[in-house]
């Protein structure tokens, strides 16, 4: 392994994995080529995937594993990462899934970014490939426009997209105030819900690739289940925005002159 980079003090990465299987291991090298420190959740994962992180910090990766006995979705899974991050002093948290899909050459672009804008989220918008699942890129298109509604057109302009960068106090405040936002719920709750908090918007164009489950590719999406998760997590937020309309109107005045 080459010469990793030197830990940052304020801006982190975050890798959830629950079962993340053959693209575990490239994930966790290419994102430790580009930055440190670097937060694996093993998030009660049982296929041993996460074997290759040990041989990674033996190596002097700046790599930690924070192992959780059950799983506990990807929100859940995060929020323990938030919490140990911010015990550690620091103040941002770039969030990189673990199954090959984003750009980790992406990452020290997105942190420069946030560190001229401290107070943001950067919210990743994907670029899909001309060979990107229909299913993937059309099915979004609900998601989206009930998140536009919940902020009033705010500036969230993917509602799902897994890379993203948060700031950790107010992430942590989010999360642990309510009982949802844990599995794939967890993008869109934190997002609309730290907007509503008054925290800024920046997108940042992404490339996304869907690995073939030939070369490892692995989704734990379950159709039925996750989508009636989705439209229940759109039911509630958007009954709670019609409540905040007022200050939603103030919250987009704001962010548009913010984003401007």
């Amino acid at each position: 392994m080459e010469q990793p980079p030197t830990p940052c003090a304020s801006h982190c990465v975050i890798i959830p994995s629950y079962n993340s299987g053959a693209l575990l291991a490239p994930t966790l090298h290419a994102t430790l080529a580009q930055w440190a420190p670097i937060f694996l959740v093993v998030d009660g994962s049982t296929d041993a995937s996460d074997r290759c992180a040990a041989a990674l910090i033996e190596s002097g990766a700046p790599l930690e594993v924070l192992r959780l006995e059950k799983n506990q979705g990807k929100g859940g899974a995060v929020l323990e990462a938030l919490k140990l991050a911010s015990s550690r002093g620091l103040t941002h948290a770039v969030i990189f899934d673990s199954d090959g899909q984003h750009e980790a050459a992406d990452i020290p672009r997105m942190i420069a970014l946030s560190k001229k804008h401290p107070e943001a989220m950067i919210l990743g918008v994907p670029i899909f490939s001309a060979d990107a699942p229909a299913l993937r890129v059309k099915g979004r298109c609900f998601g989206n426009w009930w998140t536009n509604f919940e902020t009033l057109w705010g500036g969230i302009e993917d509602s799902l997209f897994g890379f993203r960068l948060y700031p950790v106090a107010e992430s942590i405040a989010v999360l642990s105030a309510i009982k949802g936002g844990r599995r794939f719920d967890f993008e869109t709750q934190l997002a609309v819900r730290l907007y509503w908090r008054g925290v800024p918007t920046l997108s940042f164009p992404s490339k996304v690739t869907y690995p073939e489950k030939t070369s490892g590719g692995v989704s734990h999406f379950k159709y039925v289940r996750d989508n009636v998760l989705l439209f229940w997590t759109h039911f509630k937020l958007s009954l709670f925005a019609v409540c905040i309309l007022p200050r939603l109107f103030r919250l987009r005045l704001k962010n548009r002159a913010y984003r401007a």
